[in-house]
């Protein structure tokens, strides 16, 4: 696999994938979303040595993305109904395992569907056992363990541990197999993932506590899954995990429990952010700055309804500004700046830390009707997107071959209002 060097971030930045921002803004206005499909084609490449890339499309759902993950041989993760028809309308068979459905319950519809189509599930609770068993008896089904322990950039994003809703506890393994063998449901697979940012260290001790699980619930066991969890790193402070030395760890307890049962053990990784992630670019217009005490404020048209993550969890993305014009902004004085959105609320600010604690950013000297670019915004951006202050959400583009794709038309206000009433 590719050894992956710390990228460096550059505050200035006047073409994406080969295409002018500035033309990209005004071919299809702002905020806009745009992704450079080499840079998936290269995390998708990063991970080859796996058996099974599983893309947690909560990523990043758009179907055109779906799609072209699918022509790459990259099957899908989907956590609610609505992923689950995402995965169809772009194209995925719900034979073969190309669509698991991932999740800590079901809603009804969820369940309705899984039941038509067959879908194979990976249990994060006791009950959905029961509840499968007695719509489709004879189903196959993973188990995603929670280990007892978790790991995250943020509180919001641990997924292991008692303070995680996710997963099954791990002592109720055999609580689980009880009611697999009441409902003739059959165990085949486990899957442990602890939270975002996984490092190596936290990784063995998944490990270990995955082989543990599998030898707990036996021969059945032919897939095991690690997850998800890679880190991208939105800061010159933060790295790459080690892919080699990564995969390395997974292969050998593979092997191992292989060994032990006696059968082959396919082993899966279930990126979302690590393949989607530094593909996406969110472009913004800058409309007003101005200074509010010692702060400099550059306030764009783009706010936390368009990118969540920073008001959500404090997290960094890397800026760039592009001027007017799409010219390249080197030669301008550095400034430190506070970048926010449009939007009536303090929080709107994307230069901030978890706590909403507002930082500044050294950044090229903004002016009005330049371009300011949040980078690595293709995890957890447009997903996330809502209609706060009845803001209608960003159009998206695709980068393939050098060419603009439209994968996503921009809202207008009747799509808005479109399943609102006024009653008599």
């Amino acid at each position: 696999m590719a050894t992956l060097s710390t990228p460096t971030f550059s505050t200035s930045r006047h073409q994406i994938a080969g295409l002018s921002v500035a033309e990209l803004a005004k071919q299809y206005g702002t905020p806009l979303y745009v992704y450079d499909l080499r840079l998936i084609e290269q995390r998708i490449a990063d991970l080859s040595a796996f058996d099974v890339i599983r893309y947690a499309q909560k990523a990043c759902g758009n179907i055109a993305i779906l799609d072209r993950m699918r022509k790459h041989n990259v099957v899908v993760d989907a956590v609610s109904c609505g992923e689950i028809q995402r995965a169809l309308a772009a194209g995925y068979s719900p034979q073969g395992h190309e669509i698991v459905y991932t999740a800590d319950i079901f809603d009804a519809a969820a369940l309705d569907l899984i039941v038509q189509h067959k879908l194979h599930v990976n249990c994060g609770s006791p009950d959905m056992i029961s509840q499968l068993g007695e719509r489709l008896p004879g189903a196959d089904v993973t188990l995603r363990i929670n280990p007892g322990f978790g790991h995250g950039h943020s509180q919001k994003t641990n997924t292991g541990g008692q303070q995680s809703k996710h997963g099954i506890w791990h002592t109720q393994i055999d609580d689980c197999l009880r009611r697999a063998d009441q409902h003739g449901v059959t165990v085949t697979g486990l899957h442990m993932h602890i939270g975002s940012g996984t490092d190596l260290e936290h990784l063995s001790e998944v490990c270990e506590a995955m082989e543990r699980v599998a030898m707990e619930v036996g021969r059945t066991v032919t897939t095991i899954s690690a997850g998800g969890g890679l880190p991208v790193p939105y800061s010159e402070s933060e790295t790459y995990v080690d892919l080699d030395k990564y995969f390395q760890l997974w292969d050998a307890t593979r092997n191992r429990v292989s060994e032990s049962f006696g059968h082959p053990v396919t082993l899966e990784i279930e990126p979302g952010r690590y393949l989607s992630a530094e593909s996406g670019f969110l472009i913004a217009e800058v409309r007003s700055v101005k200074k509010v005490g010692d702060n400099l404020f550059v306030l764009l048209d783009a706010g936390f309804n368009d990118l969540a993550r920073p008001v959500m969890y404090g997290a960094q993305h890397p800026i760039s500004v592009c001027a007017a014009d799409g010219a390249a902004v080197d030669d301008r004085e550095t400034v430190e700046a506070v970048i926010g959105g449009p939007l009536c609320e303090s929080g709107d600010i994307f230069t901030q830390r978890e706590g909403g604690f507002v930082h500044s950013r050294e950044l090229p000297m903004c002016r009005v009707g330049d371009y300011v670019i949040l980078e690595n915004a293709g995890a957890y951006g447009f997903v996330m997107a809502s209609n706060y202050n009845s803001k209608t959400r960003a159009a998206e583009v695709l980068i393939e071959q050098g060419q603009a794709k439209l994968i996503r038309k921009r809202e207008t206000f009747d799509d808005l209002i479109r399943n609102e009433i006024i009653p008599e």
